[in-house]
């Protein structure tokens, strides 16, 4: 199995060989593709799922630090915290595997905190949004999440 997002067609695909599993819409940076740390843009390049997060946790679960709130979305705690960049559900915390490109020093996707992971539903997706991270709807990364072992491949492109 492998993992490949398309930032220009603001997609990820699960693939299993040759054959495309599942697709899904995505939302990846507002400030594009990169990986210098402090770009929030969306690193590109060869990657694997260094953790998954979350398992058990209800959908719509709260995430801060990687670790569950608590808290479950709903639109009045959205209204509550409104500059909250909110991490839902699951997260597939990735590693970069190309040193100087998005691994150590400063292009390390790890340190830099990206995940593939859940958001509101009222995040639009299919359109770039996030500040690095790469947002999916909750049901679908709830999805993803148990269909992925970890170390999984993923290739970031567009």
């Amino acid at each position: 199995m492998r993992i490949e997002v398309d930032a220009a067609a603001q997609e990820l695909a699960l693939f299993d060989g040759a054959r495309i599993v599942r697709r899904y819409p995505v939302s990846t940076a507002r400030n594009g593709l990169g990986e210098r740390r402090g770009s929030f843009c969306t690193p590109r390049g060869r990657h694997i799922v260094r953790a998954k997060i979350g398992a058990g946790q209800p959908l719509n679960a709260v995430f801060v630090r990687r670790r569950p709130t608590g808290e479950i979305w709903t639109p009045e705690l959205h209204a509550r915290y409104p500059g909250r960049d909110w991490i839902l559900t699951r997260i597939l915390w990735l590693s970069g595997c190309e040193p100087g490109v998005n691994r150590l020093g400063e292009v390390d996707t790890m340190r830099r905190y990206i995940y593939i992971h859940g958001a509101p539903d009222i995040v639009e997706m299919g359109k770039p949004g996030s500040i690095g991270c790469i947002r999916m709807r909750n049901a679908d990364v709830l999805e993803l999440f148990a269909l992925v072992p970890p170390y999984v491949p993923v290739v970031i492109h567009g």
